[in-house]
């Protein structure tokens, strides 16, 4: 049974322990869970869910009789300080994402701010994230790696997240625009090595592995369903030597040369591409292109 308000605001006795406990859910399959996340569910005085209806598909496949309330990005303000109040005189509030690691591009920001800044206990178990299973599964290199959340929808803002980077980068996507953003990176850079991870731990799990320019030829033909986390390779050439190509940049631009015509000749001594060069130029500067 769900909680309301009321009962978020229910006191216990001062003095307690009481303590916020962060606790990553399965991304797909319930088995994932872990010894310790289990042992929190079933020691919350309250968890705190995105959907209160998933969270109890997960505590009835483990017999879990949990007391829950919803918390999401529509009312976290208020349920921060709710929920911080439990916390302060006493309860124990374990905090879910409907799945992998709440925070991570997920509500609970606000809750962890206001119990760290209250000098309440926050206890962070670790457990699955579609992030790091996506990076090892690319084949991609993880020594150095950038989540950026979900991709930008503006195509200009997308341009420059997509623009060259000198590492791997990590982004969720949504199904009906893969293919599109796909078709972007082709432009900019064809032969960037890309990987499509769909439906991690489910069923229909799909890692497909390709360039930008084929994977965009496949996902326009075949558009894809479910939850997808796209890995892209970083540039092939490394940053002292993009650095270079954009200090040239920089240094033409303000030469008093105009910025496309300028990046058009770096790339040709550089092998760069221009519309890269171009892109970073003005993010740089923080406009458009």
């Amino acid at each position: 049974m769900s909680v309301g308000e009321e009962a978020v605001a229910t006191h216990l006795a001062p003095g307690s322990s009481g303590r916020l406990i962060v606790c990553p859910t399965p991304i797909g399959n319930l088995g994932d869970v872990t010894l310790r996340a289990l042992d929190a569910l079933r020691e919350a005085d309250v968890i705190a869910c995105e959907d209160t209806r998933r969270t109890r598909v997960l505590l009835d496949r483990y017999e879990i009789e949990g007391r829950l309330v919803s918390f999401h990005e529509h009312n976290e303000d208020a349920r921060a300080a709710q929920l911080s109040v439990r916390v302060e005189v006493g309860g124990v509030v374990v905090l879910v994402s409907d799945a992998g690691m709440p925070l991570v591009s997920d509500p609970g920001y606000d809750l962890v701010r206001v119990c760290i800044d209250r000098g309440l206990h926050v206890e962070v178990l670790p457990g699955p994230s579609s992030v790091t299973m996506a990076i090892v599964a690319s084949g991609l290199p993880g020594e150095r790696w950038r989540f950026i959340g979900f991709l930008p929808r503006k195509r200009t803002e997308l341009g420059r997240a997509l623009a060259e980077t000198p590492e791997t980068l990590v982004a969720f996507e949504a199904p009906g625009r893969l293919a599109a953003t796909l078709g972007l990176l082709a432009e900019l850079d064809p032969e960037r090595p890309v990987v499509v991870c769909r439906e991690l731990t489910k069923l229909h799990e799909e890692v497909r592995r390709g360039s930008a320019a084929g994977l965009a030829a496949h996902y326009r033909e075949r558009p894809p369903r479910g939850e997808i986390v796209l890995v892209v390779g970083a540039a092939a050439l490394g940053i002292a030597d993009r650095d270079a190509a954009l200090a040239a940049l920089r240094e033409l631009v303000d030469a008093g040369a105009r910025p496309r015509p300028a990046a058009g000749v770096v790339a040709k001594l550089t092998g760069l591409s221009a519309n890269n060069l171009y892109g970073a130029l003005m993010s740089q500067r923080g406009l458009d292109r």
